[in-house]
């Protein structure tokens, strides 16, 4: 499967997005989350998700879609690179009202821009699990193995230039599951 690599992806980022439910739980109950934790959490929706996973779509997949006759603009690739940008805005949103929580202690913005982010981070994965790449297995079926190897090394390159790894991050979401819990 082409898109193997991806799913897997998939599964690390929604496991944070459930991690970040929870904390959207626990903060509007009142509790209050520590630095560390929300710094993790950006770090892997800045880190993770847009840069590694976001990147290797774009550099990757998205031009072999391309290369096999998918159309850039006007079809799914476009949509997808559209939801990539709101991704990025969000995670800025959500990067900044945790400053503000940090500073200030008020949790109502935080909450929401938490909620603003799994919804549509959820949506869009719903999306390319579904939709894309059930398309890209079936077109670039002959192409896996060198689509896996793309990705692979695209994912390395993106992690090394950030100095981490994927077990860095693997780590960090076990890590805050475990805290929350």
């Amino acid at each position: 499967m082409s898109t193997e690599s991806l799913r897997k992806d998939h599964h690390l980022i929604e496991k944070m997005l459930k991690a970040l439910d929870t904390t959207a739980a626990l903060l509007k109950s009142g509790k209050t989350i520590p630095a560390p934790i929300l710094d993790q959490m950006i770090d892997f929706t800045k880190n993770f998700t847009l840069v590694c996973h976001h990147g290797k779509e774009e550099d990757s997949l998205f031009p072999a879609l391309e290369k096999s006759g998918m159309p850039r603009e006007g079809g799914p690739i476009a949509r997808m690179l559209f939801e990539h940008e709101v991704t990025k805005q969000l995670a800025s949103k959500l990067e900044e009202s945790a400053k503000i929580y940090l500073q200030s202690g008020r949790a109502d913005s935080l909450v929401a821009d938490i909620k603003g982010y799994i919804d549509h981070v959820a949506l869009h994965l719903a999306k390319e699990n579904h939709r894309l790449f059930m398309m890209a297995d079936m077109i670039l079926q002959g192409k896996a193995d060198q689509i896996n190897r793309d990705l692979a090394r695209s994912e390395e390159e993106k992690l090394k230039e950030l100095g981490k790894t994927r077990s860095h991050y693997e780590k960090l979401v076990s890590d805050i599951e475990l805290g929350l819990a």
